[in-house]
């Protein structure tokens, strides 16, 4: 199993395992430089001031060691409100640039004919770009059918979209198409929200349930899949997550079987999100 990504751009190589917050976590800046002293190195902040940000503005001179991305949204996907959030973003975090800038949750093919068109998001990355605020221009989807066509677009150098044991619909619709463009993957919520921590009632006598560093394997023991991002409530959290790096090493078939089984199992108990 690799241990790291090469995301082009000018980018450093990025260890494969991510490091993510969320809004909703309380990881603090000390727990986060812990990480990176650990060797996660991408992270991906999001949008909110938190550990992450302060932690951000620490870095100093090991800034370029570091794969930054941020998710943002605007109102009206609108070219001068992407530059703005842009601008703003990199004074919030006091840096210089910003490697990787997503398109937080483009939902509709209505929004993707917004920030492509003449006046859209889009453009004020490419001009971003150009003048090295940006490195590389990323889009968060949970539409597999409509990212497989907006891929395709060459328009984008890096798509975030969700894949864990319970959601392996990308393998089919995404993966193919990404790695004949040699697009970076990075994808999100490889716990299912924490269902993937939990028992079931259809789970087979003597099933133990695997710890989280076991289905953040999962997602990166598939070749397509360039970053797994992780996003710890606390620094205990991150600790049981990083012990997968004390243990690095691909899923057996069987193993990946029977991860894939639980996953099948949550999903029916939980309920079908697509």
């Amino acid at each position: 199993m690799k241990a790291y990504a090469d995301l082009g751009a000018g980018m450093p190589a990025a260890f494969r395992l991510g490091l993510a917050t969320r809004g909703n976590t309380h990881p603090a800046a000390d727990d986060v430089l812990l990480a990176l002293e650990r060797g996660i190195n991408y992270w991906n902040w999001c949008g909110h001031e938190d550990g992450m940000s302060q932690a951000i503005r620490q870095l100093g001179s090991v800034r370029s060691e570091v794969v930054l991305a941020t998710q943002i949204s605007v109102f009206d996907w609108s070219r001068e409100a992407m530059l703005r959030e842009v601008e703003a973003t990199i004074s919030q975090l006091a840096c210089d640039w910003l490697d990787v800038v997503t398109l937080y949750y483009v939902e509709s093919q209505t929004e993707w004919s917004q920030i492509t068109g003449p006046a859209g998001a889009l453009r004020a990355l490419e001009d971003a770009k150009r003048q090295g605020l940006i490195r590389a221009i990323g889009l968060t989807t949970h539409q597999r059918d409509l990212a497989a066509n907006w891929v395709a677009t060459g328009l984008l150098d890096l798509l975030m979209i969700r894949y864990n044991a319970s959601h392996r619909g990308a393998e089919s619709d995404i993966f193919p198409i990404t790695d004949g463009l040699g697009l970076p993957i990075v994808c999100f919520t490889c716990l299912r929200w924490g269902e993937l921590l939990r028992t079931t009632n259809e789970d087979p006598p003597g099933f133990e349930v695997p710890p989280a560093s076991e289905w953040y394997r999962f997602a990166l023991s598939n070749p397509s899949v360039a970053i797994a991002l992780m996003a710890p409530d606390n620094r205990h959290e991150l600790l049981e997550n990083l012990s997968l790096l004390e243990d690095w090493h691909s899923l057996s078939a069987q193993r990946s079987e029977q991860l894939a089984a639980h996953g099948d199992r949550v999903r029916a108990a939980a309920g079908p999100f697509p």
